[in-house]
């Protein structure tokens, strides 16, 4: 027969020296009773102090529970502290301990304060708030007003003297915004239109409007889902790349050397980009809602047996040529704040690698809610437009 051996005596030592909080009932009263080392050294193991917190949990502070801290070996500043805070910074009805302890505790007790609260933001204060964030706000819209003001110059330029236009330059743009970003897109625009037609068809079946699936999916894929998941795969992919380009000329000090040899920023860099994001992306959003479009219309026959030949014929009734005008135009205007605040993050990066993923992410975030403030502001301007009476 085998017997488990003891353990050894430095570990019963380590054990009863760990701070702890025991229950007792003593002539009809509740004992807290403290034990162990109460000091940093002791409490500086995440065992110790997980199990220390466990029991001064279940201890509460205030329900007329007498505390013994006589078997407390040690006692310091940070143990005393703790039994203070524990406490509410008020003494127990009853207490019991040795004279060196209550001289921690006392010193203790002299010494401590409690946090002031927080008093609230007069006018003057928020006043004063509002007017360091106020010029920030200023400069930023005056930066970005001269950039506008800096782009049409340039498109005047352009116009003037046309053989002297970066066209390589914006070709490139071109094909990288527009042509490798047609996969991405057509597969998220693809999926896209199976789940809203799967989800659609669900509801319609219920009520015996199935033949209605081509008016929801052609309205909102054509008008509203489409330039809108374009422009913010695009803000994605291409903003940030935009941002991540100009930033990197700043960080390596190209910038720098552009103007000083008499090399327009704006002229080389900022136009060809917003001219190709403004062409490109009408484009990729007519593609991304074919794709779409193709995606639901799988999902209709597949689910309410509506076959391609039936979809293809009713959707040009059913959703208006002026649709697809509307968001074409919407997408161009996307295209063009989506490449303004991309270069506009990008010049304003310092030469070190943090402000480059800083500018970047912001890049990114302000172009995506750039495009949805814009589109809600033409569903609200062109709220009448392209619906049949």
């Amino acid at each position: 027969m085998s017997t488990v051996p003891p353990p050894p005596a430095y570990a019963q030592d380590a054990h009863s020296r760990r701070p702890r909080v025991d229950q007792r009932e003593e002539a009809g009263g509740r004992w807290a009773v403290a034990s162990g080392c109460w000091t940093a050294m002791a409490m500086s193991s995440r065992t110790s102090w997980d199990a220390l917190e466990k029991s001064l949990a279940g201890t509460p502070a205030q329900d007329g529970r007498a505390w013994d801290l006589r078997p407390i070996d040690q006692l310091d500043h940070i143990g005393a502290q703790l039994l203070w805070n524990h406490w509410q910074h008020e003494w127990p009805a009853r207490l019991e301990m040795e004279s060196q302890h209550k001289a921690v505790l006392d010193q203790v007790a002299q010494y401590t304060c409690r946090a002031p609260a927080e008093p609230a933001k007069t006018l003057a204060e928020r006043l004063r708030d509002f007017a360091h964030i106020g010029p920030r706000i200023m400069f930023v819209a005056r930066d970005f007003l001269r950039l506008i003001g800096q782009l049409t110059l340039d498109i005047g330029k352009l116009l003037s003297a046309p053989h002297r236009a970066p066209w390589r330059d914006f070709s490139g743009h071109l094909y990288h915004f527009g042509a490798t970003a047609l996969p991405i897109t057509a597969l998220v625009g693809l999926l896209i239109g199976v789940v809203l037609a799967y989800l659609t068809s669900q509801q319609l079946r219920q009520y015996g409007g199935e033949a209605f699936i081509v008016n929801i999916l052609g309205l909102s894929l054509i008008r509203e889902l489409g330039p809108v998941l374009a422009a913010v795969l695009i803000a994605g992919r291409s903003g940030s790349a935009i941002t991540a380009q100009i930033g990197v000329m700043r960080v390596t000090e190209e910038l720098d050397a552009m103007r000083v040899m008499g090399i327009p920023h704006g002229f080389r860099l900022v136009m060809p980009r917003v001219l190709a994001l403004a062409i490109a992306m009408p484009l990729i959003s007519m593609w991304t809602s074919m794709a779409a479009l193709l995606g639901g219309m799988i999902a209709a026959d597949l689910t309410l047996d509506i076959g391609p030949a039936y979809f293809m014929t009713a959707l040009p009734r059913a959703v208006p040529l002026t649709n697809l005008w509307l968001a074409m135009g919407k997408s161009a205007v996307f295209g063009v704040m989506i490449a303004l605040i991309a270069c506009y993050f990008g010049m304003k990066v310092k030469p070190n690698t943090e402000s480059l993923g800083r500018g970047t992410t912001s890049s990114v975030v302000a172009s995506i809610t750039v495009v949805i403030l814009v589109d809600a502001l033409f569903a609200v301007l062109f709220r009448g437009v392209g619906f049949r009476a």
